[in-house]
């Protein structure tokens, strides 16, 4: 049996594996590296034993301790639910009105309604309800369908030209699109509509539409062009436009006539977070009873 190989310089055996000239030592591996190793040997067994390990064909080994990540997280949830339905509970006993004269309820209605809102209502009205073209700013304090509390927690509830029974229902009529007037009329009516928010208008145009408004849209928005919160109708009189303020957005809402749709809440919310919810949008408008109604909005 031949002498095992050593390096001339240490002296230490080699592996006898070489690359490129250079030998590999055989030195033993540093004491701690072993202790380390063993200790996690052992820590492994130990933690096959205690905890769920091993996968088999039909389940994996429990461990004695029987630990659950799934029953440990279904168990927060449940504790969750608890304390939201004594929230919850404390929101359906108080009016609107109440939650928002209680610091801590309307806090917890303020943080509630504020996820939920994220959640469901920032894709159409922007985050923090600035609202965008076609889709109603919630934070300006001008109402289609009223400002008040009750008025926003109904809307919410019941949607706007959606499918619920009570849902909240205005038709803005297609003029150009159902012929019930020509291209010159509704260019006239535009003028009017302009006249009406305070800006500079063609007054020939506005005499002539001036019957034209009375016969076809005074019975909504008011003849003094005020809209009316009853019927959805907007204020024409403002500054506030849905889906425009310029001369083509008008006539195109006055020809095509759009309707937006808001969908019913009530079958996917509770009562205590479509309340939440209302307290949100109200304080978040700045808390105000405004009656007025924004200009097209839907």
């Amino acid at each position: 049996m031949s002498e095992p190989e050593r390096d001339e310089h240490t002296g230490v055996e080699t592996t006898g594996h070489e690359w490129d000239g250079i030998r590999e030592l055989d030195n033993p591996l540093p004491r701690w590296w072993l202790w380390v190793w063993y200790a996690t040997i052992a820590f492994s067994i130990v933690y096959w034993v205690l905890m769920p390990a091993w996968p088999g064909i039909s389940g994996y080994t429990r461990g004695v301790l029987g630990q659950s990540d799934r029953a440990n997280v279904a168990a927060d949830l449940r504790e969750l639910q608890a304390l939201r339905s004594a929230r919850e509970t404390q929101l359906l006993n108080a009016s609107l009105e109440q939650i928002e004269r209680d610091p801590d309820l309307q806090a917890h209605a303020l943080a509630v309604g504020q996820s939920v809102f994220g959640d469901n209502c920032a894709s159409c009205h922007g985050v923090g309800g600035a609202g965008a073209k076609g889709y109603p700013n919630l934070r300006d304090d001008v109402w289609l369908w009223g400002g008040t509390l009750q008025d926003i927690e109904q809307t919410i509830r019941v949607g706007v030209r959606a499918g619920h029974a009570e849902t909240r229902t205005s038709m803005m009529p297609a003029f150009g699109r159902d012929r019930m007037l020509d291209a010159a009329q509704i260019s006239d009516l535009t003028e009017y509509v302009v006249s009406l928010s305070g800006r500079q208008a063609d007054a020939a145009a506005v005499g002539r539409a001036a019957q034209l408004y009375a016969d076809n849209c005074a019975a909504c928005h008011a003849p003094n062009g005020t809209g009316d919160q009853m019927l959805g109708a907007p204020n024409l009189t403002d500054r506030e436009w849905l889906y425009g303020s310029d001369r083509a957005s008008i006539s195109g809402q006055i020809h095509n006539g759009r309707n937006g749709v808001m969908p019913t809440w009530e079958n996917r919310f509770s009562p205590g977070v479509i309340k939440a919810l209302a307290v949100y949008i109200h304080a978040n408008a700045g808390g105000g009873e405004d009656t007025g109604a924004a200009a097209t909005a839907p």
